[in-house]
């Protein structure tokens, strides 16, 4: 739309070598000029992730499995980020299983847990907000008879329904997956609660802590988890690493879906991407490190935001329990305005329609529709997740920009804003 490329010409700057506030390194957002707004889908890489990694290359030579001193300088490599990953999460190094990233992950633990029971109980609950790849994994084993799948409602605001959950979970029930943050809405789940129903029942507890893991203190062990499955590039490391973490109860109930070479202790064979995984474990170091700063500075700049959204437009609706949710995220409606069109008027500024894994898609966000939201409602919803580089000077841009989005779709509906 003409419109929207004006607004891109008249907003857009030359941020080539824009400086994050107060931590003096390039914002890795400004390689495509612009305000990235879109942690929850994809983080930047840190450039101090960038340089270990960069260390991992340069002496990068061997297989972590193979006995000679080259493999053996790759394994050490590998086990210190195994431990940096598992003090993240409050878990054992040992407990630690790397895998090609979250949807790896929650794949492992669902089907691993349902290809590798010995008891009678065939029953996997899931949340009715679960992230694509727990949905589809789910719905795959009802397909072929390797578990029963039910799902979990949740309440208007967006987390469990612990009533329901207690009615429903028995000891047919194998294996519940709840997902510790959203993400479209950021909302968190009261892990321990499900924890404690799901136990008391003999169930396995799995969850997603894909997108709380470095933004919240999040510990294994005391939400009662047996499995959790995380990623490195939502943390500012690489893509295409993460790991499925448990305890020993949890692990030692999986039966493997990649086979071959028995890497990480038999549950997940194939050779380990060394540099990769070395820049996980320096992404969840400094995670944990920063994580109580960032966490407070990134909450002010979306409240922030959402509040000048709200002073520049009627009809702005946050959805979901703005009580209990992540600090950097803000799922917003803006009324008789459709999502997708309001994020190609907003460019150079980067957010998302639901979630980022099927944007694009014709389908209204099951999340969304599980919450209550009516299906034009879900269209209408849009996503904005702030993260490390993230400035006050590009909140302060963004607003105005996205602001003449709405409006520009609204008009174009015939909807005075």
């Amino acid at each position: 739309m003409e419109y929207g490329s004006n607004i891109c010409a008249a907003s857009r700057r030359d941020n080539q070598l824009m400086v994050a506030e107060d931590k003096g390194m390039t914002n890795q957002a400004s390689d495509i000029a612009g305000i990235y707004l879109d942690y929850n889908s994809s983080a930047p890489l840190d450039p101090r992730v960038a340089e270990v990694m960069a260390e991992s290359f340069e002496s990068g030579i061997g297989n972590a499995s193979s006995a000679h001193r080259f493999g053996r300088h790759q394994a050490s490599v590998v086990e210190k980020a195994r431990t940096q990953v598992a003090e993240l999460v409050g878990a054992r190094p040992s407990g630690v299983v790397f895998t090609a990233g979250a949807t790896e992950a929650n794949n492992l633990a669902l089907r691993g847990a349902a290809e590798g029971s010995l008891s009678q109980r065939r029953k996997i609950l899931i949340s009715a907000v679960e992230h694509a790849s727990v949905r589809q994994t789910a719905r795959w084993l009802d397909e072929q008879g390797l578990a029963k799948v039910e799902i979990l409602p949740v309440t208007s605001g967006g987390f469990i329904d612990l009533n329901t959950a207690k009615e429903i979970i028995n000891t047919d029930v194998l294996l519940v997956s709840v997902m510790a943050a959203n993400s479209e809405t950021g909302i968190l789940n009261p892990l321990v609660k499900v924890s404690e129903i799901a136990h008391s029942a003999g169930a396995l507890f799995h969850c997603d802590a894909t997108q709380i893991a470095g933004r919240l203190p999040f510990s294994i062990g005391l939400a009662g988890v047996d499995l959790a499955s995380i990623s490195s590039h939502k943390i500012c490391g690489p893509g295409g690493v993460g790991a499925l973490v448990g305890t020993q109860r949890g692990l030692r109930q999986l039966s493997p879906i990649i086979h071959g070479g028995d890497q990480e202790g038999g549950v997940r064979s194939g050779s380990l991407n060394v540099a990769g995984i070395s820049g996980f474990g320096a992404a969840a170091k400094l995670a944990s490190e920063e994580m109580d700063t960032e966490s407070k500075r990134v909450a002010q700049l979306r409240d922030r935001l959402v509040s000048e959204l709200t002073e520049s437009l009627d009809e702005v609706q946050e959805i979901g329990d703005t009580s209990k949710r992540l600090p950097n995220t803000a799922c917003i409606r803006f009324a008789e305005a459709d999502a997708e069109a309001v994020i190609a008027n907003s460019d150079p500024v980067a957010i998302s329609a639901g979630s980022a894994c099927s944007s694009g898609s014709i389908e209204p966000s099951e999340v969304l529709l599980a919450m209550g939201l009516s299906r034009t409602e879900t269209f209408e919803a849009v996503r904005f997740s702030l993260g490390r580089f993230t400035s006050e000077h590009e909140v302060e841009q963004a607003v105005p920009i996205v602001a003449a989005g709405v409006k520009y779709v609204r008009d174009m509906t015939g909807r005075e804003s």
